[in-house]
């Protein structure tokens, strides 16, 4: 159990003004890694979260990278006690949707519910993290903390791994904790232990200098808008989403049945998902199925077409140019690298002309479950939450995680905090007092645990 609960109560309560005025000052900062025009934001950002650490009585220090900087704090009290490091990102994703009812970088407050953009992903469990840690700290439990804040999460992580090229300002822990993750449902708190990985691709064919009057050249002009749909076609079947890549499922392992049986415990339900997610019909309505499709089980996703025009009305135009954006989610022991040279083979088969390259890719990643760490966090977050986790798969991708586990070779254990209603990158994103003061108590309880390893 927590020692001294009523102590941490006090705590967690009188804490929370500070959390929320935390909080709203990190959503107002529009943090938009993707977009360039938000580069001094992003920067601010990182500036602003590593002045949080000394009115705390922690240390930080803003790490520069070959693109946005990363933040490295804490306190690091003692070299015989363990020492876990947190990883969180501040960086977030745009707020174009015309169905935000505020301002996405103004930050609201109503009934206990924050909303603004950053808020659940990945700000507010950044936030709470640092005050458990910052209680930890106060009340003298034998253990370092030491946090890891990014600033390119929403753009694949591709400078995360300079932070490793100076050792001597990030020490190597005993473990890490990343906490940026979502609940299947608020009934029960989930423990991911895999993450799938991606690979994304701009499909590009011109056939023209410029975009040609159908009515003149029309039946003679090569249309690449028709002929990137084709090529569409060819990876992958429009309706059920299996994939037509020669070789693209030869080292899948599908998840065993035992998985499957832990997937079903967590609370999830078809007609939630739906609701929740806006999703009008899906693929299948089998919740064993649906499961393993979203976190267990390759994907080939078609994001944009781009080309010709897209104004009001029609213009009779064959354009001369056009782009294919497509991405792949993969699943352990397919290699991003290996699933590139296999698209791209492909598409030279199906149509010479079109040329691929690659936008990004990140490793999937699984974790033991057998580990004393695993069993830590399994119990904090019962004692956190006061109901028994679940373990199950994520679909999406973080991609820091695969960097953290090659560059140090430690435990890394889940604990996140949001919930599918909260609105992962999308309008309207809420985090929610419950989830925070939650998640301190079990935050505080898995390094109380960590900190009596042997």
């Amino acid at each position: 159990m927590i020692a001294n609960t009523k102590h941490l109560k006090s705590y967690i309560t009188a804490a929370k003004p500070r959390f929320e005025e935390m909080l709203a000052e990190l959503v107002e900062i529009p943090s938009v890694s993707a977009d360039p025009q938000y580069a001094g934001a992003v920067h601010r950002t990182a500036k602003l979260a590593s002045q949080f650490f000394k009115p705390l009585g922690a240390k930080a220090r803003i790490i520069k990278t070959a693109g946005y900087p990363v933040v490295s704090g804490g306190w690091f009290l003692d070299s015989r006690f363990p020492t876990v490091t947190i990883y969180n990102h501040l960086d977030v994703q745009p707020a174009q949707e015309p169905q935000w009812r505020n301002p996405p970088f103004s930050f609201c407050k109503k009934n206990g519910i924050y909303y603004g953009r950053g808020s659940t992903d990945d700000k507010g469990p950044a936030i709470t993290a640092l005050l458990a840690a910052q209680y930890a700290a106060e009340t003298e439990i034998p253990i370092n903390v030491q946090f890891l804040w990014e600033c390119e999460e929403e753009i694949g992580s591709q400078n995360f791994g300079d932070v490793f090229k100076q050792k001597s300002l990030i020490p190597k822990p005993n473990s890490v904790i990343v906490s940026d993750t979502i609940w299947v449902s608020r009934k029960r708190p989930a423990i991911p232990y895999g993450l799938r990985g991606m690979l994304g691709a701009r499909l590009c064919l011109q056939t023209g200098k410029t975009d040609v009057h159908s009515g003149i050249t029309g039946g003679a002009a090569r249309n690449p808008l028709a002929e990137l749909c084709a090529i569409a076609t060819t990876c992958a079947d429009a309706h059920t989403g299996h994939v037509h890549i020669p070789s693209f499922y030869d080292t899948v392992i599908p998840p065993s049945q035992n998985e499957i049986k832990n997937f079903l415990s967590s609370q999830f339900r078809v007609a939630h998902f739906k609701r929740t997610h806006g999703l009008r019909t899906i693929r299948t309505e089998e919740p064993a199925d649906l499961l393993k499709r979203i976190w267990a089980w390759p994907t080939f996703e078609v994001h944009g077409l781009v080309g010709g025009y897209t104004g009001p009305g029609i213009k009779t135009v064959v354009p001369g140019q056009a782009e294919l954006k497509i991405s792949m989610r993969l699943v352990p022991n397919q290699k991003p690298e290996q699933i590139l040279k296999l698209l791209r083979s492909h598409v030279t088969k199906a149509n010479p002309s079109v040329h691929v390259y690659s936008d990004g890719m990140l490793r999937p990643y699984t974790s033991s479950l057998t580990n004393q760490y695993v069993t830590a966090v399994r119990e904090a977050l019962k004692e956190g939450f006061g109901k028994d986790p679940v373990f199950i798969r994520e679909g999406g991708s973080i991609g820091a995680v695969p960097k953290l586990d090659k560059q140090w070779n430690v435990p890394i254990v889940f604990l996140g905090l949001s919930l599918p209603e909260h609105g992962y990158h999308a309008p309207n994103e809420q985090f929610d007092w419950g989830q925070a003061s939650g998640g301190m108590r079990a935050l505080v309880s898995y390094f109380s645990k960590v900190s009596k390893m042997p």
